[in-house]
């Protein structure tokens, strides 16, 4: 756990600390971040590896998919909130005004138009276009039904998932560093978590997005508004360009 300054408690989004013995608890740390990583890895990685194994019909497998990193992220956060401090609020699951959510919506629109931007600057860089997520689309791909169920996995609950383990678990822990630490660092590990492929630029976008609006919110509400914006046209683009 590092050392936190003594003005810690007056800055915007971070929690309060009255007692040194309050605040061993009063936020997740390397033990949290390590186990919810792990953890993660376990269900997501591992867990894809075997439905590979099950010859599954591409829509029923894309489907899959589309929900796996939500799962994944949930399971691994709810697992590293009972490690030792068992309370959302310390996880930055707290109520916030309506002002922070209205500017996230407005980040998330920017967030948006700018991986746009990240991607194409990517492509010009490396050369690379391969479609890594072309198998999310392939899961929208059959019908009104699946469109529907894919695009809320990808633009609600792999926001909530990833939202909750990375900027509520992880975000969180590195702030006690300083705001640099918080954001970059939070940053740089949600985008290597997507690969080093044509996502990554898109990852950078919105990590650095998210962290700063919980570091600023408090609150993790307001990334979570940003990532579904972020995410939400995901599916219905790549289904509508014919990349499923």
């Amino acid at each position: 756990m590092s050392k936190v300054p003594s003005n810690y408690s007056q800055q915007p989004g971070h929690l309060p600390a009255a007692s040194s013995v309050q605040l061993k608890v009063s936020r997740p740390g390397w033990l949290e971040i390590i186990v919810g990583l792990v953890v993660l890895a376990i269900v997501g990685f591992v867990g894809v590896s075997q439905l590979k194994r099950l010859g599954l019909d591409p829509v029923v497998y894309g489907l899959i998919l589309t929900s796996w990193t939500g799962v994944a992220t949930l399971t691994a956060f709810a697992v590293a909130v009972r490690l030792r401090i068992r309370s959302l609020n310390a996880f930055g699951v707290r109520p916030v005004s309506k002002r922070w959510l209205l500017i996230a919506i407005g980040v998330g629109l920017v967030a948006f138009v700018l991986k746009g931007l990240a991607v194409l600057g990517w492509i010009q860089i490396t050369g690379n276009t391969n479609n890594v997520q072309g198998v999310y689309a392939e899961g929208g791909s059959s019908g009104v039904l699946s469109l529907v169920l894919a695009t809320f996995f990808i633009g609600i609950v792999t926001p909530l998932g990833e939202e909750l383990l990375f900027r509520g678990v992880i975000t969180n822990a590195l702030l006690g560093y300083g705001p640099f630490i918080g954001v970059v660092g939070s940053t740089v590990i949600f985008a290597l978590g997507h690969g080093i492929n044509i996502v990554f630029p898109a990852a950078v976008v919105a990590g650095l997005a998210t962290a700063d609006i919980f570091r600023r919110s408090g609150s993790v509400w307001p990334s979570v508004v940003v990532h579904v914006v972020f995410n939400l046209p995901t599916i219905p683009v790549m289904v509508a360009a014919g990349m499923g």
